[in-house]
């Protein structure tokens, strides 16, 4: 016991079992996903793999592993290569930080929440790279698009996380996990009488999150009725699935991100029952509540127009988040302000 103490040790552990968590979520959200698209459609989806399909995703990845990663004549290599590389790691990095438990953290950091914002910027870097490197018209065409489309949600994002700064008062994750300890109602989400528009600051993070993500309705990125397959046109085998293993995780990330800052983390929902394992489990629970409705958004919306989506943004999430910004100072700064006047 005394040899799985040591830090080093215990961090590689936990690097272990979060590349291993990250890959069973690759694997069976996308079943849950194409199963839910099935129900959704009302069709059966995939169900011959293994009761009820459960061995389907094993049988993709052998898929996968068994074709010939093919560098098509005119790309950049180098580029090429690496923009797999760059798009898995990221998530990774970030879930080190993440709180799933109260000491269940690889690495918990004063500044857990500027590391997750900084890694996550690396995303739109190695999408963008991937498309630019394969010397394709539609792979060209989706980097734009992923720049413009990460720029522009990026902004709001961030302003909602700044309004939650001002009321945490900390980037420590587990720090602000601890502020919302108590019945729902303490969770940030809930605290209107610190800002009215709380619930409408989910609202903006979530929408964002999906567009971070680039999920439906806002995977430009892909869109395969225009873009074939954007800037995975021209990857095949483990290489386009390294990609698709990367979307599932920083789906996983940003629904961690948004259950800790606005769902209380680990807390439970009814003041007790947080502590021990009860906390991963209230996490977990949150977690995936939250995924599942990403995956149910995919199936229910159609994608809209590339600029009705940076309408959207610059136009009502960029001043809606602004406002609760402002509000929330406003609102913080109140009763210093009446205590000087009365």
């Amino acid at each position: 016991m005394s040899f799985l103490a040591l830090e080093p040790i215990r961090i590689l552990l936990y690097l272990v079992g979060i590349c291993a968590f990250v890959g069973a979520n690759a694997a069976y959200l996308v079943l849950a996903e194409r199963k839910g698209a099935g129900r959704i459609q009302r069709r059966p989806g995939p169900n011959e793999a293994g009761w009820g399909g459960v061995l389907q995703p094993l049988a993709d990845g052998i898929k996968l592993l068994a074709k010939q990663i093919i560098v098509p004549p005119g790309t950049d290599a180098l580029l090429f290569r690496a923009a797999p590389l760059m798009v898995m790691a990221p998530p990774l990095m970030c879930l080190a930080t993440i709180p799933f438990g109260e000491d269940i953290v690889a690495r918990n950091l004063n500044v857990g929440l500027l590391l997750v914002f900084s890694f996550g910027s690396i995303n739109v870097m190695a999408l963008m790279l991937g498309g630019w490197a394969s010397r394709n018209k539609f792979a060209i065409i989706s980097s734009a698009r992923v720049v413009s489309q990460n720029v522009a949600y990026e902004i709001p994002m961030l302003l909602v996380v700044i309004t939650l700064l001002m009321v945490t008062g900390t980037m420590d994750l587990n720090e602000i996990i601890k502020q919302q300890a108590g019945w729902f109602w303490h969770w940030n989400v809930f605290k209107i009488w610190v800002n009215p528009l709380m619930p409408v600051t989910f609202l903006i993070f979530f929408i964002c999150m999906l567009a971070e993500t680039n999920r439906a309705p806002f995977d430009m990125a892909e869109a395969e009725s225009e873009l074939v397959a954007g800037a995975f046109t021209e990857y095949g085998g483990m290489g386009f699935g390294v990609f698709f293993m990367a979307e599932y995780a920083n789906i996983v990330v940003g629904c961690c991100l948004a259950t800790i800052l606005f769902l209380g983390g680990w807390q439970s929902p009814f003041g007790a029952l947080s502590g021990g394992w009860w906390g991963p489990v209230w996490f977990l629970l949150k977690m995936y509540g939250l995924i599942f409705t990403v995956i149910w958004i995919r199936w229910t919306f159609p994608r809209t127009q590339f600029y009705s989506l940076l309408n959207l943004s610059w136009k009502i999430l960029i001043p809606l988040s602004l406002v609760t910004l402002l509000l929330t100072g406003a609102m913080m700064k109140l009763p210093v302000l009446m205590t000087k006047l009365f």
